[in-house]
C-alpha cells in the first residue's frame, strides 16, 4: 500500500517497497525528545531558533567530530591534561602576556601533614607538560590566582590568611600574613593596571592593598558588614569597586581609603553580591548578586542606571565586552545570557543542561 510523503504541484509523490534502501529499526530511547514552542521559547529546547526574538542553545558534555559535524559521546578536545595536583582546583589564571603559562590553585581545605598532599598551587605551560613550578608557599588550600598586568608576577591567595608574590618561574618573592586571632580567607584577588600594587579581599569585612614589589601593606579598605566577595580597579586605576556579603557596592579612593560612594537600598541588590565587573572607560560597574538579579551602576555618581532581569539563581560570573556595549554573565540557573547593555536587555541566551 503505497503512501504519500509530500504535496507539491505535481500532485502527490508516494514511495514503495522497491524504493527503501535500508531500514533501522528505532526503540523510543533513541527518539529525540519533542520539543513544542513553549518550551523550546522557555529554553528547555535543545536547537536553536533564528526566528524568535533570541537565539538559544543548549550544550553538554559531548564533544562535535570535526570531520562530520556529529556527536561522539564522552569527546575530548584538551590539547593537555596536567595532573600534578592531588585535591581539588579551586582558580586558574593565565598569563596576559605569555599565551602558554598558566597557573592553576586548589588543595584540600583542611591542613595537611604530608608534602604529597600539601601541593596547592602550580604554574605550568600549555604543551610543556614536563614544565612546572610548584607554589609551594600555602599551608591551606589556594582559593585565588591572579598574573600582573605586565605579566611578570603572580599573585596567590589562600584558605591559610595568606597572599604570596611569585615570579613566573615560580620563585617566592614576599608572603603577606592577614593578621587576625581568628581564620580568614582570601576570597578573590587582582592587580592594579599600571603597576605592581595587589588588591584583595577577605572574609573578614576588608580589602587590602600591598606593594608586590617591597611587600608594603599600603591600606586596608574598612567598612562592609560582610564577606568582600568581589572586587576590582577601575581600568585607569584611580578607583576601587569592592562588593560584599551585606549586599552593598563600595566606591573607594585607593589613596586616602574614602568610601566615596557606599550603594545600597531595596531598588539595589536585596542578597549578598557574588561577581562584578567595570566597564572598559571606567564609568560604570555591573554587579550582580546571590538572588540573580544584576545591576548597573554609574561609578562617578554612586547612582544605580539599570537592571537585567533574566536569570532565576546566583550569578556566578560576569565581564564587559571590551569594545561593544554588551555583557556576558552566568548563573547557576544553567544560563549565560548576553546582554545589549543600552536596551538591558538579552542578546542571545544559551543554555546548559547543568549549572
Amino acid at each position: 500500500m503505497k503512501s504519500p510523503l509530500i504535496e507539491d504541484n505535481e500532485g502527490d509523490v508516494y514511495l514503495d517497497e522497491s524504493d527503501i534502501i535500508n531500514e533501522v529499526i528505532l526503540d523510543d530511547e533513541d527518539l529525540p525528545d519533542v520539543v513544542d514552542d513553549e518550551d523550546f521559547l522557555n529554553g528547555s529546547g535543545s536547537s536553536s531558533s533564528s526566528g524568535s526574538e533570541y537565539d538559544y542553545y543548549s550544550s553538554d558534555n559531548d564533544s562535535m567530530d570535526a570531520d562530520d559535524g556529529m556527536l561522539v559521546e564522552g569527546g575530548d578536545d584538551s590539547v593537555q591534561v596536567f595532573t600534578n595536583h592531588t585535591g581539588e582546583i579551586y582558580t586558574v589564571a593565565c598569563s596576559p602576556t605569555d599565551a602558554t603559562l598558566v597557573a592553576t590553585g586548589g588543595g584540600h581545605k583542611k591542613r595537611v601533614a604530608t608534602r604529597r598532599e600539601g601541593k596547592r598551587g602550580f604554574i605550568w605551560r600549555i604543551s610543556h607538560g614536563d614544565w612546572t613550578a610548584e607554589l609551594a608557599g600555602h599551608e591551606e588550600a589556594v582559593s585565588c590566582l591572579s598574573f600582573s598586568h605586565d605579566g611578570q608576577l603572580l599573585a596567590s591567595g589562600g584558605l591559610d590568611s595568606t597572599v604570596n608574590i611569585w615570579d613566573i618561574n615560580g620563585n617566592h618573592k614576599h608572603k603577606f600574613v592577614y593578621d587576625s586571632p581568628h581564620r580568614v580567607e582570601f576570597e578573590w584577588i587582582t592587580w592594579h593596571p599600571g603597576g605592581h600594587v595587589v588588591l584583595a579581599g577577605t572574609t573578614d569585612c576588608t580589602a587590602l592593598m600591598w606593594n608586590a614589589d617591597n611587600g608594603k601593606l599600603m591600606n586596608t579598605f574598612l567598612g562592609h558588614g560582610g564577606t568582600v566577595t568581589c572586587g576590582d580597579f577601575t581600568p585607569d586605576g584611580k578607583i576601587v569597586c569592592t562588593g560584599s556579603g551585606d549586599g552593598t557596592l563600595r566606591v573607594w579612593n585607593p589613596i586616602t581609603c574614602e568610601a566615596i560612594h557606599v550603594v545600597r537600598g531595596h531598588s539595589y541588590h536585596a542578597m549578598e553580591l557574588t561577581c562584578l565587573a567595570i566597564s572598559s572607560d571606567s564609568t560604570v560597574a555591573l554587579t550582580c548578586a546571590y538572588d540573580g538579579s544584576a545591576n548597573i551602576v554609574n561609578i562617578k555618581t554612586g547612582k544605580m542606571v539599570s537592571s537585567l532581569s533574566g536569570h532565576s539563581d546566583i550569578i556566578t560570573c560576569v565581564e564587559f565586552a571590551p569594545s561593544m556595549p554588551w555583557a556576558a554573565t552566568g548563573g547557576r540557573d544553567m544560563k549565560l545570557i548576553i546582554w545589549d547593555l543600552p536596551q538591558s536587555s538579552p542578546r542571545c541566551i544559551c543554555y546548559h543542561k547543568v549549572s
